[in-house]
């Protein structure tokens, strides 16, 4: 059995351990590991068996611990569970409902001309800021912008507002790293300060847009519509606020970032979608198995149940491993390649059942747009340097990747 601390968010620096989850998975398939000084959880790698605990809210429930690995404070907690990612049945379609078809096909295709307006700007930006410096760092320079602004529009934010409101967003999902938490030592994941503070403001903001007339966003949506026949407070907005703009700004801007890695990584690919743009969608659907974004959320069982031949015990930890089951090759035909022709993909990155990630249409239009304006616009793709990795168990993201772009 492999020695790797799989909890340690420094096991994940140098980049996900493919290879003791490659040994673990075709072993045991659902493995116990430790968390200092609290309850240790059972990490689930396989395929089949993620997509069994996604599809079985009940049984492993979102709510009961909340979605992180460590145990929560318990008013930590009962923030969380404010969230739909932290929901479970009935509940969690309760507050869905409404929102579920301001994030359908047809309404998010209607940004598609807002969306590659924003991507030529912040691409010919970039490519001026190469020229001027020799280089541009694409994660923040570049990736952060696009959601940023995406997300902006659609919750009626002030423009002045959202690079704080991205940089709440990065804290969020990276706690455990110092560079980004701020925190003196290495970042406690367990810290929901970034998450308290984006909640503060998201309440503040919707007192003052109630007393101003409505708008046609999201704001306007959330605090008008009714959930399970009473309107939603300002303190819920708060706590629905806190994930759909952190799943808006952070998963995106990890998306599009390691997107690019891997296309710089394989030559071949990126010579493919310059010849061929319409290969760009399967392409984005390859970069989200290849490079998910969260490597993992967790479940806590509500009784005695079975996975993979393992006992998991009620008030047991589970935690799913998109990492893990997105190149499980019972699934995936040599699952290390990538491969933008791949289909079909069933990959895991935005969930599936209950929790499939609402914001699903907006994310690969996001991706297809963007992928789509850079190869038209940039000439020259090349790397200037290391790129360097998020220090987190959770967010699979990188931190840094210094490029040169020319038109």
């Amino acid at each position: 059995m492999p020695s790797v601390d799989l909890y340690d968010p420094d096991t994940y620096v140098p980049g996900p351990p493919h290879e003791a989850f490659d040994e673990l998975r075709a072993s045991v398939g659902v493995v116990w590991q430790d968390i200092p000084d609290q309850a240790g959880y059972w990490l689930v790698l396989r395929h089949a068996d993620v997509v069994r605990v996604a599809r079985e809210p009940t049984r492993f429930s979102a709510h009961e611990g909340g979605i992180v690995l460590e145990t929560l404070p318990p008013e930590s907690l009962e923030m969380l569970r404010g969230t739909l990612l932290s929901m479970d049945p009935p509940r969690h379609q309760v507050y869905r409902k409404p929102l579920a078809p301001s994030f359908g096909r047809r309404v998010i295709g209607q940004l598609e001309d807002r969306i590659r307006g924003l991507c030529r700007e912040i691409v010919a930006d970039a490519v001026a800021r190469s020229g001027e410096a020799g280089q541009v760092e694409f994660v923040h320079e570049v990736t952060s912008q696009l959601p940023s602004q995406v997300i902006g529009d659609l919750m009626g934010l002030p423009p002045e507002d959202w690079s704080l409101i991205h940089s709440l967003a990065e804290r969020n999902t990276s706690q455990q790293d110092a560079d980004i938490s701020g925190s003196p030592g290495d970042g406690e994941s367990d810290d929901m300060t970034s998450s308290i503070e984006m909640a503060m403001y998201a309440i503040e903001f919707a007192a003052r847009r109630r007393a101003e007339p409505p708008r046609e966003d999201l704001t306007t949506l959330l605090l008008e519509s009714d959930f399970g026949g009473q309107p939603m407070t300002d303190v819920d907005f708060g706590s629905f606020f806190v994930q759909l703009v952190t799943a808006g700004n952070d998963t995106t801007k990890t998306m599009l970032s390691s997107g690019l890695l891997a296309l710089v990584q394989h030559p071949e690919a990126l010579a493919e979608l310059r010849a061929d743009p319409a290969l760009v969608p399967g392409a984005v659907e390859e970069i989200l198995r290849w490079a998910n974004p969260l490597h993992y959320f967790r479940r806590t069982a509500t009784a005695d149940a079975e996975l993979a031949g393992v006992a998991i015990a009620c008030g047991d930890k589970v935690a799913m491993c998109y990492t893990a089951a997105n190149r499980d090759p019972a699934v995936f035909a040599d699952p290390h390649r990538f491969d933008i022709h791949r289909d079909p993909n069933p990959h895991l990155s935005f969930g599936i059942g209950e929790h499939f990630c609402l914001g699903v249409h907006l994310a690969r239009l996001e991706g297809r747009v963007f992928f789509e304006e850079l190869l038209a616009t940039c000439s020259t793709i090349e790397l200037r340097g290391e790129p360097t990795r998020v220090r987190s168990n959770l967010n699979n993201a990188l931190k840094s990747l210094p490029v040169h772009l020319a038109a």
